[in-house]
């Protein structure tokens, strides 16, 4: 007789971006070849995120949920830019969510960095409308910042306001790369995290995203500010930028994957070889307290009682790398016998590859 797989908790994936489901099916390579991370940011990411518009982040947040579901996440933790399809662009994501069952904490990362505090304020009001009207069982919203680096000390101010205002937390990327930090220290600011903390943009429960750059008096004391920090190991690495060595300061910890496949089992395995290539001495069961911090997260977000049913059952036949054989979300059945119960996974795809030609056409025409 075989038996009976395990009920396990739901997965949270703390920190990702939606829109990257149509970067796993190709996108144009920079160019020329980057050299620093603003330069991937700014000839890839950027690019990409300026040429969205509701039907292309529609199928690449389908794609990207779709898959996240049956590799048994059972919540994301978005981070949102679209500068040319601002205002709706929450409500995309939110149906998409809806839609295929995911619980997902949304936001608007504002910025400045291509058309100043006009976008800026755009940015806020998506946040604001979205919070306000948002209706969705599975979804809350959240205020969202870009980075310290994209933005003046005007609009933190007006996030913290704001946050304040409709009573959520704030999703910033905060010491990613170096420039973060060289950025604030050029503007007087011991680092970005006091700049964001001095100018109340922070209340407990908000999410930084990364935390590479932060030393570990900076981790102890956003943790006893009560914040998150989102490490995203593998995306790290791919950017060159370093491991976020000092986060082992705090109990705060969740797993991200920055817009890597939600894969959050191939996370925890990154998290350990890179640690142990980088020569970081974690404790014992370090990954999975992390995986746990997300589940503690989203609590945070959600009432207990919304939350606490959330599963996943792998079938330990197909080893550890197997998908989800049954997921369930808020009492609902979203993924069974391996597939998914509300989208056709093959569909899906096929939407996504549409979509991806437009894109990569439009990225082409970008400046």
């Amino acid at each position: 007789m075989n038996p009976v797989p395990p009920v396990e908790p739901g997965r949270v994936n703390a920190h990702t971006h939606l829109y990257s489901g149509l970067a796993a099916l190709g996108l144009p390579p920079p160019m020329p070849p980057p050299a620093r991370f603003v330069e991937i940011l700014e000839r890839l990411w950027w690019r990409l995120d300026r040429a969205l518009d509701a039907e292309s982040l529609r199928a690449g947040a389908r794609l990207y949920v779709a898959e996240a579901l049956l590799h048994g996440t059972t919540a994301l933790v978005d981070h949102h830019e679209s500068p040319a399809f601002i205002e709706g662009s929450l409500d995309v994501l939110a149906d998409v969510c809806q839609e295929l069952g995911m619980r997902a904490l949304l936001c608007y990362g504002v910025t400045e960095r291509n058309h100043g505090r006009d976008e800026a304020r755009e940015g806020l009001r998506e946040c604001a409308r979205f919070a306000r009207s948002n209706t969705r069982p599975l979804v809350r919203g959240l205020v969202g910042l870009h980075a310290s680096f994209t933005v003046s000390d005007t609009t933190i101010e007006e996030a913290g306001e704001l946050g304040r205002e409709l009573g959520v937390v704030t999703h910033v990327h905060v010491a990613e790369d170096g420039a973060d930090v060289d950025d604030a220290k050029a503007r007087d600011y011991a680092g970005p995290l006091e700049r964001l903390l001095l100018r109340g943009a922070l209340p407990a429960g908000s999410i930084l995203a990364h935390g590479v750059h932060l030393s570990a008096n900076q981790v102890r004391v956003a943790e006893e500010r009560g914040l998150w920090l989102a490490h995203c190991p593998r995306s790290n690495r791919g950017n060159a930028v370093g491991f976020a060595r000092a986060l082992t300061a705090s109990r705060r910890v969740a797993l991200g994957t920055d817009g890597y496949p939600s894969d959050m089992a191939e996370e925890c395995v990154a998290l350990l070889r890179i640690a142990d290539e980088q020569g970081v001495d974690l404790e014992p069961g370090a990954a999975l307290d992390r995986l746990l911090g997300g589940a503690r997260l989203i609590a945070e977000r959600f009432a207990p009682e919304d939350t606490s049913g959330d599963s996943v059952v792998f079938d330990p036949a197909h080893g550890p790398g197997a998908r989800a054989a049954r997921v369930v979300i808020g009492g609902r059945v979203v993924v069974d016998g391996g597939r998914l119960v509300s989208g056709d996974l093959a569909e899906i795809r096929a939407r996504a590859a549409e979509q991806v030609a437009r894109v990569r056409n439009r990225m082409a025409a970008l400046a």
